[in-house]
């Protein structure tokens, strides 16, 4: 029996990267799932082929969907949990994925750009947190959130303000929603990837050179896939995590051990 069978899911920011490789991995694993997107009905309507078609051959019978949404708008997704739980009957597991990010030296940061990161970033995650934790409490079987955070959280990313703020408040929301509903069966820890191969990366991905600067600085000498990720996901949305929550799972690579000390310049030599 598939590990999700008969649990629906709702993926935030599912059009492409890592979203994609989620909603796509959960299907397989026998969920049904929305496909949460904000542009590009087309990338989304293509990740719900995807799903429909790897749940198929994994003999899996489920319900897939795209659902238009912004997050950073309360109303918006009010609409969207209204129709995700309408038609997939119901909701089990939230993944807050939608996530986005922009380079701008903090002295020349519009307020504007500030607010439009912090607002999509943690403002959505708790949109959606919020009605995800209202419909877990409305029937028995509490929930699970999952976090798409970042090793931003703790490593501070120049250029990069409002992103690296959003996902400290991240690891603060997380922490603090997994202890105020603990003992309600709801469950929330996140993810914090490094850096990985997908469509928000395609300026190094794409460069031999810049690609080989960023991996550089990783420990295990390269950059993520996808379905590295997904994996950690969807660990944490299981059974087999019952007994982990307010966590943040960083999957980096190394990233997260302060790499710089892979040689011992800080002590000297002998």
């Amino acid at each position: 029996m598939a590990r999700f069978a008969g649990k629906k899911v709702l993926v935030t920011g599912a059009s492409s990267g890592i979203g994609e490789g989620i909603a796509i991995h959960f299907a397989r694993e026998g969920a049904s799932v929305a496909i949460n997107y904000h542009s590009g009905q087309d990338r989304a309507e293509s990740v719900k082929k995807k799903a429909e078609e790897a749940a198929q051959k994994a003999g899996a019978k489920v319900n897939i969907m795209t659902v238009k949404a912004d997050v950073s708008k309360e109303d918006q997704v009010n609409a969207m949990f209204e129709k995700g739980i309408g038609q997939l009957g119901g909701l089990d597991i939230l993944i807050n994925n939608s996530g986005i990010q922009k380079a701008v030296p903090s002295e020349d940061l519009p307020m504007e750009e500030f607010d439009r990161i912090i607002g999509t970033n943690l403002r959505g995650a708790f949109n959606c947190a919020r009605q995800a934790i209202r419909h877990f409490l409305s029937r028995p079987g509490g929930g699970v959130i999952v976090n798409n955070s970042s090793v931003h959280e703790i490593i501070p990313k120049p250029t990069y303000l409002p992103y690296s703020v959003s996902k400290g408040g991240l690891e603060n929301m997380t922490r603090t929603l997994a202890l105020e509903y603990a003992d309600r069966g709801i469950r929330v820890n996140s993810v914090g990837p490094g850096a990985i191969v997908t469509p928000i990366n395609q300026a190094w991905i794409d460069d031999p050179k810049a690609r080989a600067g960023v991996e550089s600085h990783i420990p295990m000498g390269r950059a993520g896939r996808v379905e590295e990720i997904s994996s950690v996901f969807l660990f944490l949305a299981s059974d087999e995590a019952s007994y982990i929550t307010g966590q943040t799972l960083y999957a980096c690579g190394g990233l997260t051990l302060f790499p710089e000390f892979r040689t011992g310049w800080s002590s000297g030599t002998e």
